[in-house]
């Protein structure tokens, strides 16, 4: 039995209220894709039981779980690879210049999920720009879930997950088999550090940033949170820094302030 239009109205509702993402209406088949395994593990015999009962209790961790079994976390190493060639190209060579006093990086990874788009960028870094290994190199990767935190920082990955966007030569130079999974190396894992954070809430413990990865995010905010993160954004971004976004996301009719910058086969954004 499917989820009724009132149940899956407060599944959206509570999405939304907590995390500002937009459940689109067509998505009933998903939620139960992925509530129905939650449910049983949880001891309800449903899903329209499970919901009943958070309806009535006060907000725990079951809503979190919940919310957190909604979202897709769909990531992978380097993944649309041109960001990455922006970043290694352009990016960081003129940043290697207008920092070369103060010797110091900031970049943000925002809505991280398991890791692999901030381990590529500390990969990069280690595997082409061996100075900065004498700088202050910040990388600061955040999600809302705590799940998908805690396997971030782990930096374990299964067969599936390790051939997603990453070669082989960079595979077997910072990953090490254990069994049937790939351990992140040690190096790698230490230049990141990941932080629980609600994109719609403060953002005030973050320093100015150099670099903000906001990749495949926009997608899933109505227009007036789009424009409210990105003002967030333009405030935290430094003046000649820059901003990474997903494919299918722009800035344009979001926000005026933000300027185009064709970077070879990829656009970034600036101030």
């Amino acid at each position: 039995m499917g989820i009724s239009s009132t149940d899956f109205a407060y599944l959206r509702e509570l999405l939304y209220h907590y995390s500002g993402i937009v459940l689109d209406e067509d998505k009933e088949y998903l939620a139960e894709l992925h509530l129905e395994p939650l449910a049983e593990i949880a001891g309800f015999d449903s899903i329209a039981t499970l919901i009943k009962f958070l309806r009535t209790e006060p907000f725990n961790s079951l809503h979190v779980q919940v919310i957190e079994a909604l979202v897709t976390y769909e990531t992978f190493f380097f993944r649309d690879i041109y960001p990455f060639e922006a970043l290694k190209n352009f990016v960081l060579p003129e940043l290697l210049k207008n920092r070369k006093e103060e010797k110091s990086l900031n970049i943000w990874c925002a809505a991280c999920s398991s890791g692999q788009e901030p381990y590529s960028i500390a990969m990069l870094i280690r595997q082409y720009f061996p100075m900065l290994a004498n700088w202050m190199v910040k990388i600061i990767a955040s999600d809302f879930s705590s799940k998908a935190l805690a396997r971030a920082r782990k930096g374990r990955y299964n067969q599936i997950e390790i051939q997603r966007g990453l070669s082989e030569t960079l595979r077997n130079k910072y990953f090490h088999q254990e069994n049937n999974e790939w351990q992140i190396q040690e190096q790698i894992r230490s230049l990141v550090e990941f932080r629980e954070m609600n994109l719609i809430q403060s953002w005030s413990f973050l320093p100015q940033m150099d670099i903000i990865f906001l990749r495949n995010v926009l997608i899933y905010f109505d227009t007036e949170m789009k424009k409210t993160i990105l003002g967030k954004v333009r405030q935290l971004l430094k003046p000649d820094g820059y901003l990474f976004l997903g494919g299918g996301e722009t800035t344009i009719y979001l926000d005026s302030s933000f300027k185009q910058v064709k970077l070879g086969k990829y656009i970034c954004y600036r101030n």
